[in-house]
């Protein structure tokens, strides 16, 4: 019996990954062997950065927070100790953008915890 081959689903996989690479320098964008390898690792980066980001945004909104914070005398963790005891629910995104664009607002919301 002869060898079967599929060679359609073979071309379609290579498509998909050098249409992935397009954008790439050099032989990374067209040559095969090279192309998966470079997809492979964007990939990998992808992945691992889709994680990452949710860490780096959440150390700036701290930041943003902790600066705030002492610009009216306390620092970042008696300022979220003292949110808590209020009972003041506001997630560490709404309380930097308050910090960085509407200090009033956050000015309200120290003078609120005296």
């Amino acid at each position: 019996m002869p060898r079967s081959v599929n060679s359609v689903a073979k071309r379609a996989r290579r498509k998909k990954v050098l249409k992935q690479a397009k954008g790439y320098f050099g032989r990374r964008k067209n040559v095969w062997t090279v192309a998966k390898n470079a997809v492979d690792k964007a990939m990998l980066y992808a992945y691992r950065d889709r994680r990452n980001k949710k860490r780096t945004f959440r150390a700036l909104w701290i930041m943003r927070i902790n600066a705030g914070s002492r610009a009216h005398g306390l620092s970042y963790s008696q300022f979220m100790g003292k949110l808590k005891t209020h009972n003041i629910d506001l997630n560490r995104k709404v309380l930097a953008d308050l910090a960085m664009n509407d200090p009033a607002a956050f000015k309200a919301i120290v003078d609120k915890l005296n």
